[in-house]
């Protein structure tokens, strides 16, 4: 393997290493938001209410962290291009 293979196989593990963080820390936040909201007085089964709030819940949360990721992923992209300028924004929104 030359060098090159070497250097583009490390960038694809330290990518999947990143996908699988990612993967781990929304599913730690959705359990953790949508549980705490959904689920007041824990017990041996969750209510018809519970579930309902719980899917509606984490279908949200996912739609909003979709947003994000593209947004980053394209802006990250954008960046990153050869010639694109550096742009600093004091937009605090």
């Amino acid at each position: 393997m030359d060098s090159e293979a070497i250097k583009a196989k490390f960038k694809e593990q330290i990518k999947n290493q990143d996908a699988i963080e990612n993967a781990k820390y929304l599913i730690d936040k959705v359990n953790e938001h949508c549980f705490e909201k959904c689920v007041p007085k824990p017990g041996t089964s969750l209510s018809s209410s519970e579930q309902t709030c719980a899917k509606q819940c984490l279908e949200k949360y996912m739609a909003a962290w979709n947003v994000v990721s593209v947004t980053y992923a394209r802006r990250v992209q954008r960046e990153s291009a050869p010639d694109s300028p550096v742009v600093i924004s004091l937009d605090s929104s």
